[in-house]
């Protein structure tokens, strides 16, 4: 396509070069023309003039020369274009993001209306399974004491936020699962087990040892009751 744009380019420049060399050599004739209003040339005038003459008709004849080159190379290109002109195989649309393992919620809007801690950003899961993935985050959190004995708190922080999401959000789908007379004694629990890690999680933010552990206790016994009645 670049080559075609080129080769028309090149066309217009030499036929707007062969216009420019014949209107040149109309006005050297005119020059030349017997009982014209011009004044007289001298022999060196006359010299020059059919040496501009001679060098007009040069330009003239490369330009022409130049055109027809030009238009030779252009249909060459379109004759190699459409030698090669092969048909082009559309497939099928390809699969949804949900349509592979683990990404499902890629195809899903988020409620960007709702508080941080309310939005959906992780993948949903069966109440069965939540309830497997909450106790595999209610691990992860009681293994924080090796980074709390550290005093690493930055990675303390990370990880039980981290946790702490998951854990919130298959809690709430557990929860939501259950029959009406027992959600309300897991939601007491649940808030009194969150209640408990943001005060881990402020420990760690002061990085307070004391604080830390003390609140690593509570945190500890709130996930064993909590769990104690998912079953």
């Amino acid at each position: 396509m670049a080559q075609a744009v080129a080769s028309m380019a090149g066309l217009r420049g030499a036929s707007q070069a062969v216009l420019e060399g014949s209107r040149q050599l109309g006005g050297s004739s005119r020059l030349a023309r017997p009982g014209s209003s011009q004044p007289k040339l001298g022999r060196v005038g006359l010299r020059i003039q059919a040496r501009a003459g001679k060098d007009d008709a040069a330009v003239g004849r490369r330009a022409l020369v130049g055109l027809v080159a030009g238009g030779l190379a252009g249909g060459a290109f379109v004759e190699a274009v459409l030698a090669e002109a092969r048909s082009i195989k559309v497939g099928p649309p390809p699969l949804p993001s949900g349509g592979l393992p683990g990404t499902l919620n890629s195809d899903q809007a988020r409620d960007l209306v709702l508080p941080l801690k309310q939005r959906f950003y992780l993948q949903p899961l069966p109440p069965s399974e939540a309830a497997a993935r909450a106790k595999e985050s209610a691990k992860d959190i009681v293994n924080l004491k090796g980074l709390i004995d550290k005093k690493a708190w930055p990675y303390v922080q990370n990880d039980l936020r981290l946790k702490a999401s998951y854990l919130r959000y298959d809690l709430n789908t557990v929860i939501s699962a259950k029959p009406k007379e027992e959600k309300k004694s897991l939601k007491e629990l649940s808030g009194k087990l969150f209640a408990t890690i943001d005060q881990l999680d402020y420990a760690a933010k002061i990085k307070s040892t004391a604080e830390a552990e003390k609140s690593y206790a509570a945190t500890k016994t709130a996930l064993d009751d909590i769990l104690a009645k998912l079953g």
